[in-house]
């Protein structure tokens, strides 16, 4: 399944309680999304999230469902670091 990091900008920080993790977590089954993992930036306003999802527009739906920002999402490839030595 395609990759692809979304950057997030929060105008306060991001502070999810565990029926926003629920939620989250249905809508991104809904829509055929898996999140593999995030970043969170020092100041707790930005996130860069790792998904494995269909297409862009499924991470589009996902984040207007949840009313959070999706404000740039880009397909990304895996890089093994084998390939430096």
């Amino acid at each position: 399944m395609p990759r692809c990091i979304i950057e997030r900008n929060f105008a306060e920080q991001l502070e999810l309680g565990d029926d926003d993790k629920v939620k989250i977590k249905e809508i991104n089954d809904e829509e055929g999304i898996e999140w593999i993992f995030s970043f969170l930036s020092a100041d707790k306003r930005k996130t860069y999230c790792l998904y494995e999802a269909p297409d862009a527009e499924s991470l589009r739906k996902a984040a207007k469902r949840l009313n959070i920002p999706a404000d740039v999402i880009t397909p990304v490839d895996r890089i093994d670091p084998g390939i430096f030595a």
